[in-house]
């Protein structure tokens, strides 16, 4: 590993590429250029053989089993669980539950705390560029309990206004935001809005999907109350996610599903629950995932996160350089153009080609972009278009792919022109 970070701190993309096997793909007799790691990142070797291992030497149901093999799967299982704490600054391994994804965190949060703690008129606080999954779990509340829903909104550069903060978060109960746009890249203010929740009396839920994989993450530092992340995008496997919570609200709140783990006790008309986080993770888990989530977190923590954000940043910098410079105002760039104030994403319009037909002419070079609303179709209403391109970058990608996007542009531009 000590060979993917060179003396300067930058990383050794070259290097890191060998360690993500689907690089050597090639897509239309192209090598691939991948740029979709807002949707789901590539998994490196590393990920990838220590699930398989572990379905090979060491399979067996968690915290059930007094066997060797039981309790060897437990102990990596709880061992995976006390990393992420460590990568994410928690105070306890107890603080973090796995969960499915960040969707899945999010949901528990709005069917267990939600559901104990808001009735009608209740206000919760969203923002105008939050993804579905921070935003339908809320939606159903309003209809089920007839809570009370504000936006906090953006600006045309894709930044929050927060000329009204205070008063939209008076008589709050809860503030959820993103943390990164998955579609403008923006980054909030997350310390501030927090600070500002909790002083109007609300508790705070920050969706740090694409935040988490790009940033050196110390959630005592972000102030929240919630925050939920996902493994898939952080180069660890799908069908993993954590959600991250105060001790106080872990014990308060009820459970999210009901069955065998999450109990302590049974009986034909009554049940306790289990300890924290058990309580909340009934049923079989996702064993090998956590496991596989566990040496991502390896990876990441070896590269060294600030290493990580300072690569994407500059990335992002160069590609909005790049096609700005290349294709001036036929190519628009939604979200902050300072890479400062943004993730690895960048969500743009070429010409009037529609980002479908330009995500399939873009294929044919091997490159993969995203095209679509992105889960996000209240800000494309707000943006004014009804789906965009979108470009996200991860450790493995570096200038040469960003040139092969711009150059590929050109092909659409040839064919669609």
């Amino acid at each position: 590993m000590a060979l993917t970070v060179l003396e300067d701190g930058s990383l050794d993309v070259a290097r890191i590429k060998k360690d993500f096997p689907i690089l050597e793909v090639l897509v239309h007799g192209q090598r691939l250029v991948f740029l979709d790691s807002a949707a789901s990142s590539q998994k490196p070797s590393a990920v990838i053989d220590s699930m398989t291992e572990y379905y090979e030497t060491t399979h067996a149901n968690v915290h059930r089993g007094v066997y060797t093999l039981a309790e060897e799967a437990t102990r990596r299982y709880e061992e995976a669980r006390a990393k992420v704490a460590r990568f994410i600054g928690a105070g306890s391994a107890s603080e973090v539950v796995f969960t499915k994804n960040v969707t899945e965190a999010i949901n528990l949060v709005s069917y267990a705390w939600g559901r104990a703690n808001l009735a009608a008129g209740d206000v919760v606080v969203l923002t105008e560029m939050e993804h579905h999954a921070n935003l339908v779990p809320w939606l159903q509340l309003k209809m089920e309990r007839g809570i009370e829903l504000r936006y906090l909104p953006i600006d045309d550069a894709g930044e929050l206004v927060l000329d009204d903060l205070a008063r939209t978060l008076q008589g709050a109960k809860l503030l959820a935001f993103t943390a990164a746009s998955n579609v403008l890249g923006t980054l909030t203010p997350v310390r501030l809005l927090a600070d500002a929740a909790h002083a109007a009396g609300a508790l705070v839920l920050v969706d740090a999907a694409q935040y988490v994989p790009q940033m050196a993450t110390d959630v005592a530092q972000l102030g929240a109350d919630f925050v939920g992340f996902t493994g898939h995008k952080m180069l660890g496997p799908t069908g993993i996610g954590c959600l991250w919570a105060t001790p106080e609200q872990l014990e308060a709140m009820p459970p999210f599903l009901g069955g065998g783990e999450m109990i302590r006790d049974v009986r034909l008309d009554s049940f306790t629950t289990n300890d924290v986080p058990w309580k909340f993770e009934a049923g079989t888990p996702p064993i090998a995932e956590a496991i596989g989530l566990g040496v991502a977190v390896d990876y990441l923590n070896a590269l060294g996160m600030d290493n990580v954000r300072a690569h994407e940043k500059a990335l992002t910098a160069y590609a909005i350089s790049t096609l700005t410079g290349r294709y001036g105002d036929d190519l628009v760039i939604h979200g902050p153009l300072d890479a400062e104030r943004r993730g690895g994403v960048v969500s743009f319009a070429y010409k009037d080609i529609h980002p479908h037909d330009l995500s399939q002419v873009l294929d044919q070079r091997g490159v993969c972009i995203r095209a679509g609303h992105h889960c996000a179709k209240p800000l494309m209403r707000r943006l004014g278009v009804g789906a965009t391109a979108r470009a996200s970058f991860s450790i493995y990608n570096d200038e040469a792919d960003v040139d092969a996007l711009a150059d590929a542009l050109a092909d659409a531009d040839k064919l669609f022109g």
